[in-house]
């Protein structure tokens, strides 16, 4: 057994129990266990409530930066068909600029003949042929014949229309026949219209042959003293007037209506 402590007046002297056996020792570990618990849950908690924020923070940048991009790749196309659209219009300027140069580059010669010729061809009813002697003659308008050949080039003209308007020209004035129009449209000494265009001519023709050749046989009756063979005579020749025998015909027996 061991020693017992003596006290100042011989007693025996109680031991005191180490702290740790004390009731209130343990009842103050189980109270910090369980605040340490509560602790730790609530800080898993806000670590939790952290990384999802945190998450969702990434997921709202990680959208938002797909939207900006998505915007960009729009603003971009927009600015490719923009670009592409400019060079169209660039690409168009050029060539009003040389039709603005290819004008100012003509000879004023070049010009003012193009606007006789035009008037020629317009107001006179000429042929193409006709048009360039008239600009080149030297008792015309004496242009050169690259003026002359500019103006033919870039006339607007119906060659056909001006011959019929010729043709109906000679038979309403002239009274003539239907062969001694297209001889006049396609004579050098006359019209000078092609061939083609003189028959487009007298195929279209509105005219009363008969009555041309009467009004011609009285003509040379009432004229020249003719008689009724001589008139019919006159009204067929190829050198003469080049009615057909039925029209001559006719002319002879109304001549005395």
């Amino acid at each position: 057994m061991g020693k017992k402590e003596l006290g100042k007046e011989g007693k025996a002297l109680k031991k005191a129990k180490p702290f740790y056996k004390k009731v209130w020792f343990w009842v103050l570990v189980i109270i910090i266990i369980a605040i340490g618990g509560n602790l730790g849950k609530d800080e898993q908690s806000g670590a939790v409530d952290t990384d999802e924020k945190t998450s969702s923070a990434h997921k709202t940048m990680v959208l938002e930066t797909e939207q900006t991009s998505d915007t960009s790749v729009s603003t971009e196309e927009s600015s490719i068909s923009l670009t592409e659209n400019s060079e169209s219009s660039i690409s168009e300027t050029p060539t009003t600029k040389e039709s603005v140069a290819k004008t100012e580059n003509v000879p004023t010669e070049y010009l003012s003949a193009l606007t006789k010729g035009e008037s020629y061809a317009e107001i006179m009813n000429m042929s193409k042929q006709g048009v360039y002697d008239q600009l080149t003659s030297d008792y015309g308008e004496r242009f050169s014949p690259e003026a002359a050949q500019y103006a033919i080039d870039h006339l607007n003209a119906d060659w056909n229309a001006n011959a019929l308007k010729k043709a109906e020209s000679y038979s309403d004035s002239m009274n003539m026949s239907k062969q001694g129009i297209y001889d006049q449209l396609t004579s050098e000494a006359g019209e000078q219209f092609t061939p083609e265009e003189a028959q487009y001519a007298v195929d279209n023709l509105k005219a009363n042959y008969n009555e041309n050749a009467l009004k011609k046989a009285k003509s040379y009756q009432e004229q020249m003293a003719m008689s009724p063979e001589g008139i019919r005579e006159q009204l067929t020749s190829a050198a003469g007037e080049q009615f057909t025998p039925e029209e001559a015909a006719y002319a002879i027996q109304h001549l005395n209506d």
